[in-house]
């Protein structure tokens, strides 16, 4: 796919653009839905930006509501093939693909222990990552407070979509 100037972003109808950007916060077109309402942009960390500020809005409740629709880091869904391409690039470039046997172990329990304190998976941007700071991360992040945890969980989130927004729009593109 090539990459979308600005302004092909900004003349889109509201259905391409969800269909388009639905997905760069995870499953969640709820927010891409939002954000097209700040249309004209003036480039892609204007449009970066408008997600951001919605999600940073949003109530406790909510941050923890855009966290719940991740999937496990290296779970179920990575392991059947069920996760969307996005995240199956993201987690392959971590190299969340390759684990050992320990380190999937591992992996599975420490985001059982996550899951279970907090309510939501454990998220973090892979593509910044390798696996073991991920691993690192998770154990280190299971001492947080809910709270915490949701707020450090969305600062993640801002960097996936982020990514995921300079994989679909030409970052030198501007109005």
């Amino acid at each position: 796919m090539s990459l979308k100037p600005i302004s092909a972003v900004n003349s889109m109808s509201y259905e391409d653009f969800i269909s388009i950007f639905g997905n760069v916060i995870e499953h969640c077109s709820l927010c891409a839905a939002a954000v097209w309402r700040d249309r004209p942009f003036s480039d892609v960390n204007s449009l970066h930006k408008s997600f951001c500020q919605f999600a940073d809005q949003l109530p406790i409740g909510g941050k923890e509501g855009i966290l719940r629709l991740h999937p496990d880091l290296a779970g179920r869904l990575a392991m059947s093939g069920g996760l969307t391409n996005e995240s199956t690039k993201e987690q392959q470039s971590a190299g969340l693909n390759t684990l050992t046997d320990q380190e999937k172990q591992n992996m599975h329990d420490l985001n059982q222990q996550y899951k279970q304190k907090f309510g939501f998976p454990f998220v973090i941007c892979a593509r910044e990552n390798k696996k073991e700071a991920i691993l690192t991360g998770l154990e280190r992040r299971l001492n947080n407070s809910g709270e915490t945890e949701a707020v450090t969980g969305v600062e993640e989130v801002k960097k996936i979509c982020r990514l995921r927004l300079l994989d679909i729009v030409d970052s030198s593109s501007k109005l």
